[in-house]
């Protein structure tokens, strides 16, 4: 019987060990990542940051998409941007266990989507622990916010400045600080 890829376990959430035998293609996979992003945060034309975006993401960057370098992803084919999402400068991307960012987002600047975690005890917290984060449309992610794995941003929800986002956002709602809380509705 064939194992499946590391990439398909990590999007279906399985935790990796150091040990796996696959556990190597994901350093080979980020080093070719480091490659093009080298490219894309040395480009100053918008079309062509795009263009190395999409090699990037192994998709269609939209050209309503405006991404202010440098922007930082370790691995890129799992992470979904949809049409007129603004990115600012100065973002980490961690996508192994996949990011989504749906239409209408803005992201500011020093903003970390990180879909990736380990174990707590020590002697496990070198395993990966995958999971998703999606932020769902017109979302407003404010500069040094943290969204952490497993986390979905609701539509229309505002994360403020440096919140560390460890659980789950409503729609229409401001949440803030650390770990972050809900503020307010948004009517």
């Amino acid at each position: 019987m064939q194992k499946i890829d590391i990439f398909k376990r990590l999007r279906n959430g399985e935790t990796i060990s150091p040990n796996d035998p696959e556990a190597y293609k994901m350093r080979e996979a980020s080093n070719k990542t480091k490659e093009l992003l080298i490219q894309m945060n040395n480009a100053t034309a918008p079309k062509e940051i795009r263009e190395l975006l999409s090699q990037i993401t192994a998709t269609e960057i939209d050209e309503s998409v405006a991404v202010f370098t440098p922007l930082y992803i370790n691995y890129g084919k799992h992470t979904k941007i949809g049409k007129n999402v603004f990115i600012n400068f100065d973002c980490v991307f961690l996508d192994l266990g996949g990011i989504t960012i749906e239409d209408n987002v803005l992201i500011a600047p020093k903003v970390s989507l990180l879909s990736e975690g380990h174990p707590i005890e020590p002697e496990n917290r070198h395993a990966l622990v995958p999971k998703p984060i999606h932020i769902k449309k017109n979302a407003w992610i404010g500069a040094g916010a943290t969204i952490l794995q497993g986390v979905t941003i609701g539509e229309n929800s505002v994360v403020a400045s440096g919140a560390v986002v460890s659980k789950d956002v409503p729609d229409n709602t401001v949440v803030g600080g650390i770990p972050a809380k809900i503020i307010k509705k948004i009517e």
